[in-house]
């Protein structure tokens, strides 16, 4: 089972919008020296949406490279498009990754049983195991926990990450008591609390900055440990709030700019975060230890 502190890792770029592969090593590392239990690559915080097919496996094929099999990478590998989105994954298992991570289809918007068939196909045309992703915030689409239990029933299906944002949603899905699936939180501001209460680890934005702090809240969380758990988030709240000042991963690739982890790229129609919001980055980042 994979658990934890998953980062949802950005893809560094140069000015121009290439994808830096070097800075991306360098970052990877970084991550298995600070703690990290998992990495998701090429996920929505790792701009999925703008990077070609190309490009997209070529950066799952290096962080499976540089990690070398000594935490679980988990690929995000989905598409609004069932058809894609099994090219994808099939890919992600060649390169591979230990689960790939896919987004309820974005835009077109499907009724639940358009979302029970899409992942049913993806799952019986690709055997790797599947981590279900629900962020109605960004896709229009809402994935219910009725539907959530008739995937739980496919093998290759083994988990959730749920970003609704609300512990009411946490509740209703542990309350499914479903056999041999893994349930993350994927909203850091809500994510010590969900763990608490029985997920197994955040898929985060947040551990993208403070990585070291993330797998210690995690940890303490899913031990039971209460009151450390909580004294580790309140480091990290400020972080949760601010790193979504701007859309991800906005804020994040800058703070990881300043602190001298990647170039500055990101690309269209992303932009760099508005000076305005500068100093309330730097802010957080302060409070929460990150930098001095």
């Amino acid at each position: 089972m994979i658990q934890g502190s998953i980062v949802a890792l950005v893809t560094p770029m140069a000015a121009d919008g290439a994808v830096d592969f070097a800075a991306l090593d360098r970052l990877v590392e970084w991550h298995l020296a600070e703690g990290t239990d998992g990495i998701v690559a090429v996920g929505t915080t790792g701009e999925s949406a703008t990077l070609d097919v190309d490009e997209h496996l070529a950066v799952i094929r290096r962080v499976v490279g540089v990690v070398k099999g000594r935490i679980p990478v988990i690929a995000g590998t989905g598409a609004n498009s069932t058809r894609e989105a099994i090219e994808l994954t099939a890919a992600g298992l060649q390169a591979g990754v230990q689960a790939c991570l896919l987004v309820t289809p974005y835009y077109n918007k499907p009724p639940q049983e358009g979302l029970y068939r899409h992942y049913k196909a993806i799952a019986e045309a690709v055997p790797v195991p599947i981590i279900l992703y629900n962020v109605p915030g960004r896709t229009g689409c809402d994935m219910l926990p009725a539907t959530v239990a008739r995937l739980a029933a496919i093998d290759n299906i083994i988990g959730l990450k749920e970003a609704k944002g609300e512990l009411g949603r946490i509740r209703e899905l542990l309350d499914l008591q479903l056999k041999d699936f893994s349930l993350y939180s994927g909203d850091d501001a809500t994510a010590c609390e969900s763990i608490l209460l029985g997920c197994h680890g955040d898929i985060s934005v947040t551990a993208n900055v403070a990585p070291r702090l993330m797998h210690q809240m995690c940890a303490a969380a899913q031990k039971g440990d209460r009151a450390s758990a909580e004294q580790l988030d309140r480091m990290l709240a400020p972080l949760h709030k601010d790193l979504f000042i701007e859309p991800n991963p906005i804020p994040a690739k800058w703070a990881l700019n300043q602190m001298g982890l990647i170039p500055a790229g990101i690309r269209l129609p992303l932009v760099p975060l508005a000076n305005e919001y500068h100093a309330v980055v730097h802010a957080a980042l302060r409070a929460s230890g990150v930098s001095s």
